[in-house]
């Protein structure tokens, strides 16, 4: 059975009675609350309600903003919603009989509804108020708006006992990735916190898994959990001592966002509401309908084509562009004329259309079959496609035909390269690569060789040239070098091609401050490759000695010279040797192309932009290189070598390839104008969801996924779709598929969702603010403190000239008091990056003052906090080190975060104890980087003259050293940490890592922009064991922060570092060796 059949027939198996309510009825249904016999949901983006027995559900919200979370308050009058309605995510509150939404917050970050306190606050979880990144409990008051923080560091749902006051809490965030059954060190925990007592309890340490969603009922705590393999509900004693019961036994399908009322628990299984009864112990479906006009599933138009683009192809004489763009192809004319649709297939996917050498036809994949097939697609948009393979089993590459037609090269996921014979439908594979995957291919114009790139052994990129008629492949540029981008010259004589072999360092010594090393810039070079023995090159200067017989150049036919092309000669005897320079400086070139009488190549900038310039070099010796166009995403030649596409904007450009763009671009425009694309939701939301399915089986580092029967999956999963309403639903529903492979990094995010918030941000102070009527205004509690050697990075409310401190009252914005508004950033919507006058009356102060403040973004903001907590980690081990013990903090393992290394090191290299902080490191790929530096040793040193001794190896560390963890660092801050650990560098102190380390790829996007990346490249050590992956680093040393202790400002990870580091240090205390005595004659 073909997987298009299965497909067919999981369709009509998905629409029994049971799945469905009724014949044509939907409806994929979320975030389930309950109050006595009503329930509220999630579905189509908006809030709804329906009895608890079921039946004919009502619609509550019609934003076009996503609702999530309800929770309705204990008397049933009300339900408190999460809500995206002008940007970021804030909390709302309506009657549960309906009316206009009020609003409750002003963050300007993401907030989400946990439930109603027992005084009838609004409990909420969010990160607005923690310094590191932790989400934290909130309760806001829904009248007066009044905030106060749980003195919890770390809480993310919780449940109140009978007694209005302790409260069972779940201790951490739920971890990002969509994975079953996790069981590393961010692994949800349950945990019991009374006021006025030291600190909170654990209850279900004794498991490594998930336990979530307390719900407290008649003395005891329910909550989910995936001990048996799959999440379901269970249920333990208040205090944890006995062993939790299993209440629902499901398969196939987590418990998910249970909610508990009046001794029943409504909860998410699939696409349904299920309601457990607590005392019948009885367990049913919600069965539910929705009365909508589904409008999320009514065909729309897409607007703009362009930004979907996935490839782009020119047509051999550059008459015409062929786009690939959101699963279509689609032919424009460079000219006036008819835009033709070639791919009219709904919920079919086409990718990497590329024309025929003569125009008349079109190569594509396209999955119509259920597996990604090659198909011959006519030019004109009327004759018949044809299917022209038949064994698609892996994720295969864009097509590359052959000049005659009779071939199409490809390479697939399996790093193995491909012939595909167009005729009869076979594929033969020349080379396989056990290093990295082929790329540029390229044929000659006589389509006998395929010039193509595989990295050697060294990991250096080399070109090989294959030979069709012989079956047999050869590499013609060495291994010590990376070469690329090979292009053949219209005549078949020379190949192109560039390399990298400028190795002129700028930095020419390690002298300096933070120990400069090697920079290569401009390492890329242009070469030219002669194909047949004593040919003298284009770009040769005339000879005074005998005759002058260059090589023709393309487009300037011989006399004796005929229009067809003649077979490509290569003496393949030596062919390495005959390699000679392109007359063009070295420099950062990514892309080269040969056309008639041009060499077209990218020179990409080294800003942080990393802008793309299009230039061009004539192909004789007097040439000298020019800049076609500037800040390009791509460029094409087409197949006569005549003309040029280049991708420039949100536009497409074709001109003549004479070395230069037309001095109007507006004439050389394709146009785009009234382009639009019709899609149907629920065709293309089947097909992405299918494809997520087929990319993870084809990306996934396992090739036998965790033995998962994947095939099974899919049929479990795939009759759901019909369920889906909108694109979160798809998200929500391919993250339970994708979380059976058992595997962190595999993220389920974006696509193209319903454009609904105002985009309207808020404005920021950098500062605690409370309300005070009684004052005026808004007191400032705390302006948020940051390292002073950065003055760039401080508060809007520090910055010189504006100097407001805490006990400052503000009382007005551009001439609005702040008392007359429901909150104060209700004045500072959309003024991130705006100036605003404001009225300060300082703690002492008679008057007030007007100061012009500049309020940075929420993200910024969140940054300040994250600069105080660094700043003030440093600062007390400079107090408590006693300076004998530096600081460092790697917030992740990024370009940016390098500067982090570089700001914090090399300022206290020279110290006796060194704390490198990777708690909630977000990952990365610098780990080699920094494991490098703390690998260098002091193997010698310099006495001058007069002055202090010095090292070699400059800036090596000669202390001791001890590293933080905890269970937030991930991913590349966990290599760093096993690496640290395993090297052994020092000592590893804090608690369990989060445990991703099979690394990712985002290449396998979706049709409309969304993934589900693909845990990739798994990671193993010397001892043939799988490393970190599903566990984490387990620490030297647990220490835990507990959650009451670290709300009230104790860091008992970096007490206990620097406790350690002072212990070394007094045992070794490492000084610098005395010089010897000088030499006496």
């Amino acid at each position: 059975m073909t997987l298009r059949i299965a497909l067919v027939w999981l369709i009509v198996a998905g629409l029994s009675a049971d799945s469905l309510e009724a014949a044509g009825s939907r409806g994929y249904f979320r975030h389930p609350s309950v109050h006595d016999q009503t329930v509220v949901f999630t579905a189509e983006g908006d809030l709804w309600t329906v009895s608890l027995a079921g039946g004919r559900a009502a619609r509550l919200t019609t934003h076009l903003a996503q609702e999530t979370y309800p929770r309705i308050s204990s008397d049933g009058r009300l339900v408190a919603f999460s809500a995206a309605y002008e940007g970021a995510r804030e909390i709302y509150v309506m009657p549960l009989a309906g009316g206009r939404p009020r609003r409750l917050t002003f963050d300007g970050e993401s907030s989400r509804v946990v439930g109603w306190a027992p005084d009838g606050r609004v409990a909420y979880a969010t990160r607005h108020y923690s310094t590191l990144p932790n989400t934290q409990m909130v309760l806001v008051h829904p009248e007066t708006l009044a905030i106060e923080r749980v003195p919890l560091e770390q809480a993310s749902q919780a449940a109140w006992g009978a007694d209005g006051r302790t409260l069972f809490f779940t201790r951490l965030s739920k971890q990002g990735s969509s994975t079953k059954r996790y069981k590393g060190g961010t692994a949800e925990t349950l945990w019991r916190f009374r006021p006025k007592t030291s600190e909170a309890v654990p209850l279900t340490s004794n498991y490594t898994g998930t336990s979530r969603d307390p719900m407290a009922w008649n003395g005891r705590l329910y909550f989910a959990s995936d001990r048996d393999g799959t999440m379901n509900l269970w249920v333990m004693d208040t205090n944890g001592a006995a062993k939790p019961q299993q209440l629902t036994r499901h398969r196939g399908f987590d418990v998910l966002r249970p909610a508990l009322s009046e001794g029943r628990i409504v909860y998410q299984w699939g696409a349904d509401l299920r309601v457990y009864d607590i005392g019948e112990e009885t367990d049913r479906k919600i069965g539910i309908t929705l009365p909508s006009d589904f409008d999320q599933t009514r065909e729309k138009w897409i607007e703009k084509p362009i930004e979907y683009l996935t490839a782009l192809d020119l047509s051999p004489d550059g008459d015409r562009v062929a786009v690939t763009t959101r699963g279509n192809v689609f032919i424009l004319p460079t000219k006036p004329g008819r835009r033709i649709h070639l791919t009219r297939n709904p919920g079919t996917r086409y990718r990497g259309a590329r024309f025929s050498a003569d125009g008349k036809s079109l190569v594509a994949l396209s999955d119509a079959t259920g597996e990604f097939e090659f198909y011959r697609l006519p030019a004109n948009g009327i004759d018949p496609a044809k299917k022209l393979s038949a064994d698609g089993k892996v994720f295969r590459y864009f097509p590359v035909p052959s000049p005659d037609g009779k071939f199409v090269a490809y390479r697939d996921k399996n790093y193995e390269l491909w012939l595909l014979d167009v005729a009869g439908g076979k594929s033969r594979r020349i080379a396989r690569s056990e290093n990295y995957n082929f790329s540029w291919l390229s044929w000659s114009p006589d389509s006998r060789w395929l010039a193509y790139v595989v990295a050697a052994e060294n990991s250096n990129d080399r070109i090989h040239l294959h030979d069709v008629k012989k079956k047999a492949g050869t590499p013609v540029t060495s291994d010590r070098y990376d070469s690329y981008s090979p292009t053949w010259s219209s005549d078949g004589r020379f190949l192109y091609f560039l390399s990298d072999r400028n190795f002129e360092s700028l930095v020419t010594s390690p002298w300096g401050p933070r120990q400069p090393e090697p920079f290569f810039d401009r390492t890329t070079q242009i070469f030219e490759l002669s194909l047949v023995k004593k040919q003298r090159s284009p770009f040769q200067p005339k000879e005074d000695l005998g005759e002058d017989r260059p090589a023709t150049a393309d487009g300037a036919k011989s006399k004796t010279q005929k229009t067809d092309k003649k077979p490509v000669r290569i003496d393949l005897d030596g062919i390495a040797a005959r390699i000679s320079l392109v007359p063009v400086p070295a420099g950062n070139y990514t892309t080269l192309s040969a056309a008639d009488k041009q060499l077209y190549f990218v020179s990409r900038s080294t800003t942080k932009k990393r802008t793309m310039t299009l230039k061009a070099i004539r192909r004789d010796a007097e040439a000298k290189p020019v800049t076609v166009l500037s800040d390009i995403k791509s460029f094409r030649v087409s197949g006569n070598r005549k003309k040029v596409l280049v991708h420039k904007d949100d536009n497409l450009h074709v001109f003549e390839a004479s070395g230069s763009a037309p001095k109007s671009l507006t004439k050389s425009r394709v146009s785009l104008s009234g382009w639009r694309l019709a899609v149907d939701p629920t065709t293309e939301w089947r097909q992405m969801f299918v494809d997520a399915w087929r990319m993870e089986r084809d990306y996934f580092y396992d090739p036998n996924l965790h033995g998962v029967d994947w095939k099974e999956v899919l049929e479990r999963h795939l009759p759901l779709v019909d369920r889906v309403t909108d694109r979160a639903e798809l998200n929500d529903l391919i993250s339970q598929m994708v979380g059976e492979l058992e595997a962190l990094h595999i993220y389920v995010r974006g696509g193209d969702h319903r454009d609904a918030d105002d985009g309207v941000s808020i404005g920021q102070l950098g500062a605690v603010l409370r309300r005070d009527a009684d004052r005026g205004g808004y007191v400032v509690e705390h302006v948020y403190r940051t390292d002073p050697d950065l003055p760039d990075q401080v508060s809007p409310l520090s910055r010189p000239g504006v100097e407001v401190e805490a006990g400052a009252v503000i009382e007005s914005i551009d001439g609005v008091p702040t008392l007359s508004v429901d909150h104060i950033n209700v004045l500072l919507r959309n003024k991130s990056g705006r100036k605003v006058l404001c009225s300060i009356r300082d703690l002492r102060a008679k008057a007030p003052r007007r100061v012009i403040v500049e309020p940075v973004s929420s993200s910024r903001a969140a940054d300040l906090r994250y600069d105080q907590w660094e700043y003030t980690r440093r600062l007390a081990v400079e107090k408590s080190g006693k300076g004998k013990v530096g600081y460092v903090h790697l917030r992740a393992m990024g370009r940016t975060n390098i500067a982090e290394w570089a700001r914090h090191y090399y300022p206290v290299f020279q110290r006796q104890g060194l704390v490198i902080d990777v708690r909630h490191n977000r990952g990365g790929n610098i780990d080699s980087w920094i494991l490098e530096k703390l690998l260098r040793k002091a193997w010698f040193y310099w006495k001058p003259r007069v002055g202090k001794p010095f090292w070699n190896m400059q800036y090596a560390f000669r202390g001791h050293l001890v590293v933080l963890c905890n269970e937030k660092t991930a991913s590349d801050g966990e290599a760093f940490t096993e690496g640290f650990r395993r090297l052994g560098m020092g000592r590893v102190i804090g608690t369990r890592t989060w445990g991703g380390e099979i690394w990712l790829s985002i290449n396998n996007r979706l049709v409309d922009r969304g993934y589900a990346s693909a845990a990739q490249t798994g990671v193993y050590g010397p001892e043939r064991e799988w490393l970190i992956e599903g566990h984490g680093v387990d620490p030297d040393v647990v220490v835990d922060n507990l959650p009451h202790a670290t709300f009230r400002g104790g860091d008992a990870q970096l007490d206990a570092a620097v406790k350690h580091l002072l212990e070394k240090i007094k045992k070794d205390p490492r000084p610098v060796p005395r010089p010897p005595q000088y030499r006496k004659r």
